[in-house]
């Protein structure tokens, strides 16, 4: 059994996010405790989920005055397109690989959320955003200008 599990500190107090995280947080510990049959198949389903839960966090974004090129989106972008490229080298056959990069997640996952979903959990709160239905409560706290960057560096302060 893996090492790696929901915690209490992930936890932004949104469920919306912490449901995404407890998924991918039990999806990299299948794919750790996988063993060569099915670790792909565990990475596969890691990588899907992965796909959806950065999509749905930058549709909130972009719903809320992030632009589309924000950095936390950036950063989305860039994991998955390293995820996608260990699927397809485990699929050549190396699953080293693969073991390595979920051993990685357990690393990056819990800064990730420190560190960007933090504030977008704040960002969403402070504007009211309902992520069922999209309705944002308090427009009046949205951004005067749309959000490219973050207080993370490097990316700086907010413009």
């Amino acid at each position: 059994m893996s090492s790696f599990t929901w915690s209490p500190e992930m936890s932004l107090d949104m469920p919306a996010l912490d449901a995404l995280h407890t998924e991918c947080t039990d999806l990299i510990a299948a794919v750790l405790d996988a063993c060569d049959n099915t670790v792909l198949a565990a990475w596969d389903r890691l990588v899907a989920h992965t796909a959806e839960h950065f999509g749905q966090e930058d549709r909130w974004m972009q719903a809320t005055g992030f632009a589309p090129n924000n950095c936390h989106s950036s950063q989305h972008a860039t994991v998955l397109q390293i995820m996608r490229e260990g699927a397809e080298k485990g699929a050549q056959g190396d699953l080293g690989i693969v073991r390595q990069m979920a051993h990685e997640l357990t690393v990056w996952l819990p800064h990730h959320i420190d560190a960007m979903d933090a504030g977008l959990a704040q960002h969403l709160s402070e504007v009211g955003y309902d992520t069922a239905t999209g309705h944002i409560s308090k427009p009046e706290m949205l951004p005067q200008n749309i959000v490219s960057s973050c207080s993370v560096e490097p990316c700086g302060e907010h413009h």
